[in-house]
């Protein structure tokens, strides 16, 4: 198994979008990116910790591979936009690639600039960093879509991202037989 951060919005949204693909083992809601040791989603939200609202996923190597992952996250929000998502507005929901190695660090910044260079993206705001401390996430936000798919959050923003990966993805998505 390998591991993967990814900040793009609000975690509940990534979190949902990213568990609709085989390989996927896990995805952990968490805060990264900060100076704050072991914030709180209440401190997160003030923006004076610096973290990043993240979500970490377990993936299996041999079923998907981490330039897969990246065309997803580019793919369910705008990379474009400094410290916001749809609504959510503030540094906690900036665009984040939080590397485990230097492999995934030169892959993804490789990525974001194939990304700029084919014109699909102009001005990628995406911060692409070594991961230095994850934490979980209250127990609350864990799967939060799945538990609450009928939230009127969920259902007009982390909704939508989950279809597209069904869509755009369907080769690449869970199925559900």
């Amino acid at each position: 198994m390998e591991r993967a951060t990814f900040g793009g919005g609000c975690f509940w949204c990534v979190e949902a979008a990213f568990e609709e693909l085989e390989g996927v083992e896990s995805v952990t809601s968490g805060y990264a990116g900060g100076h704050a040791e072991d914030p709180t989603y209440e401190e997160v939200c003030t923006g004076k910790t610096g973290h990043t609202e993240v979500v970490q996923l377990e993936y299996d190597p041999d079923v998907v591979v981490y330039e897969d992952l990246l065309e997803v996250f580019f793919t369910i929000h705008d990379p474009t936009t400094k410290d916001r998502e749809g609504p959510d507005v503030g540094s906690q929901y900036r665009s984040a690639i939080y590397a485990h190695d230097d492999e995934q660090l030169e892959t993804a910044r490789a990525f974001a600039d194939e990304l700029e260079a084919e014109g699909l993206y102009e001005g990628i705001v995406t911060e692409i960093e070594p991961l230095e401390t994850f934490y979980e996430a209250e127990e609350y936000h864990q799967n939060y879509f799945e538990k609450n798919p009928n939230d009127a959050y969920c259902t007009m923003h982390a909704a939508p991202k989950v279809e597209k990966v069904r869509e755009k993805f369907a080769e690449k998505a869970v199925t559900n037989d």
